[in-house]
C-alpha cells in the first residue's frame, strides 16, 4: 500500500510502470514515476499544457524519455518503437485516410498492407459489428458524422487487440450525446475485452463517468494514480487552480 495527497491507495497487480521517468524538450520538463493496475481506467487530468498528451506519447514510444523506465507487462519498453509495444491509441482526430473505406481504415490495425486472411477478415468483420457501422463498412470516412468517425478509430484500436488503450481527448469535438454515447462504448469493450484504460480529458463529468482512477499532471510532474471520486472530494492544489 502507498499514500498520495493523504489518500491509501491499494496496490495490485500492475501493467503498466514508470520508474523514474525524465523527459524534456526546449524548456518543458516532465518527471514521472508511478504504476497502473492492470484492468484499470485511468483519468490523466491537469492544465492545459501541462503534459497529459506528453505522458501518452511517452507510453506509446512517440518520444521518448531522458531517462528512466517504461515497463509494460514486466517488460522494458523504453527503447522499442511504437508498433512493438502492447499499446494502442487514439487521438483527437482519429487519423483516418480519406481514401480508404470504413473496413480499410480499421483492417489497417490488422496488416498495414490490407491482405487479409480468413481469420483477419472475421475479426475486422466483428469489430464492425461491435461499433455498429455494419451498413457503412464500404462509405469513406469523408461521408461519415464525427461521432461515427469515432467509431472508425475505436474499431482500429479494438482490432490491434493490444492490453492497453490510450485515448488523447478523441471524443472532444462531439456534442454531448453523441459524446456520451462513445463514452458508454469505450467503457463497456475496456469491461469486455479487460482493457487497461488511460484518458486524456478537460471534463470531470466525463472523468467521473468512466474512470475509476485518476492521475494529476501539473508543475512539471506525474502524480500517482488516486481514486477518482475522492480526488474530486479533496482535490490538490494544482487540481483546485485547473477546475
Amino acid at each position: 500500500m502507498y499514500f498520495f495527497f493523504g489518500y491509501l491507495i491499494r496496490e495490485e497487480r500492475q501493467i503498466l510502470i514508470l520508474e523514474n521517468l525524465y523527459y524534456s524538450i526546449n524548456g518543458f520538463e516532465l518527471v514521472a514515476d508511478f504504476e497502473v493496475p492492470r484492468g484499470s481506467k485511468v483519468a490523466v487530468i491537469g492544465p492545459s499544457g501541462a503534459g497529459k498528451s506528453t505522458l501518452l506519447s511517452l507510453i506509446a514510444g512517440f518520444v521518448s524519455p531522458n531517462r528512466g523506465k517504461i515497463i509494460i507487462d514486466n517488460q522494458d519498453v523504453s527503447k522499442q518503437k511504437p508498433n512493438k509495444r502492447s499499446v494502442t491509441s487514439i487521438f483527437q482526430d482519429g487519423n483516418l485516410f480519406p481514401h480508404l473505406t470504413v473496413e480499410q481504415n480499421i483492417g489497417l490495425g490488422i496488416r498495414p498492407d490490407l491482405k487479409l486472411n480468413d481469420s483477419q477478415l472475421e475479426i475486422l468483420n466483428k469489430a464492425i459489428i461491435r461499433v455498429g457501422l455494419s451498413s457503412f463498412a464500404k462509405r469513406s470516412p469523408g461521408t461519415l458524422s464525427g461521432g461515427q468517425q469515432s467509431r472508425v478509430s475505436l474499431a482500429r484500436s479494438l482490432v490491434r487487440d493490444q492490453p492497453i488503450l490510450l485515448l488523447d481527448e478523441p471524443f472532444s469535438a462531439l456534442g454531448p450525446s453523441l459524446k456520451d454515447d462513445m463514452l458508454n462504448l469505450v467503457n463497456e469493450i475496456s469491461d469486455e475485452k479487460k482493457l487497461t484504460l488511460l484518458f486524456v480529458s478537460h471534463e470531470p463529468q466525463d472523468v467521473k463517468k468512466i474512470c475509476d482512477l485518476s492521475i494529476v499532471v501539473g508543475d512539471g510532474c506525474v502524480f500517482s494514480p488516486v481514486e477518482t471520486g475522492k480526488l474530486f472530494e479533496n482535490p490538490p492544489n494544482v487540481l483546485k487552480d485547473y477546475l
